[in-house]
């Protein structure tokens, strides 16, 4: 599945209770061949980034650091996995792990945001 996420849009949809994104985190994707890179803001997040790589099968891997509403620095890795809904956009399907604070791990779905 070539997905090309490169000036895609996405907004958290759902997440477990120990992560940090919400509904008004929106996440900014550039993707430069099989390099992803994004910047996202919204909610909790003040700002962050992520950094990863694409796989030939649409999937992502990357690592994040973000600061939060309460001026920690918080970091972790994620790996996603999409899903192409009906209109067209796309789903991802995440699964991470905080590399900072509690070392827990949780799952999110971000949905990419209609034009």
């Amino acid at each position: 599945m070539a997905i090309d996420y490169d000036g895609r849009s996405f907004r958290a949809v759902a997440n477990t209770e120990n992560g940090e994104t919400s509904g008004e985190t929106v996440f900014r994707y550039r993707q430069r061949g099989s390099i992803l890179s994004a910047t996202y803001s919204g909610g909790r997040i003040v700002t962050g980034h992520l950094l990863g790589l694409v796989a030939e099968d649409g999937s992502l891997d990357f690592g994040y650091h973000q600061i939060n509403d309460r001026n920690e620095l918080m970091t972790g890795v994620c790996r996603s996995i999409p899903e192409v809904l009906p209109d067209g956009r796309v789903r991802l399907h995440e699964t991470w792990s905080w590399t900072s604070g509690d070392h827990s791990s949780g799952t999110s779905i971000v949905e990419e945001i209609a034009d």
